[in-house]
């Protein structure tokens, strides 16, 4: 089965499905949940390969925290303020994002241009593993929709409830 194929057929479909879900997951006990989705998300990944999706980098412009535009200006020899003003804004939630999706640093290969250095929203994306999973429960319906990982989670997570 392909996984990603198989998200983008049933995404659109899932999304009440996924509410109901995560309503009775949120009953669960967090570190009992965390373990369980720590586990599964080891499992999907397994048969995921973010390269032939990146509908993240598409799709979702991350949040860049100081500590991020500071590290990657630097990298790419630029001044912290200079790279501020070319690849970010502020959105409307208050938060530092970058300034267009696809993110720049998309290359065509679907890999990513700065990937050693990528933002920490880029690096915990898409929350559903190191015992973060409960933590992030708002997040989980919505980024069904943009990851096939999130999705394939929630499908095995059902058994768990």
């Amino acid at each position: 089965m392909n996984f990603i194929e198989d998200w983008k057929r049933k995404k659109e479909q899932a999304g009440q499905r996924d509410r109901e879900l995560v309503k009775k997951l949120k009953r669960k006990k967090g570190k009992q949940l965390d373990e369980a989705a720590d586990g599964v998300h080891e499992q999907v990944f397994k048969d995921i390969d973010c390269l032939e999706c990146a509908s993240c980098c598409t799709s979702i412009p991350p949040i860049v925290n100081k500590t991020d535009a500071v590290r990657i200006s630097k990298k790419l020899g630029m001044k912290t303020v200079e790279f501020e003003k070319e690849y970010l804004v502020v959105d409307e939630d208050g938060d530092t994002v970058m300034n267009v999706s696809p993110c720049p640093f998309l290359q065509t290969d679907n890999a990513c241009l700065i990937y050693e250095i990528r933002p920490k929203a880029c690096r915990q994306f898409p929350h559903t593993d190191n015992m973060d999973f409960s933590k992030n429960m708002k997040l989980h319906v919505m980024n069904a929709t943009i990851c096939p990982g999130v999705f394939h989670i929630l499908r095995r997570l059902e058994s768990v409830v």
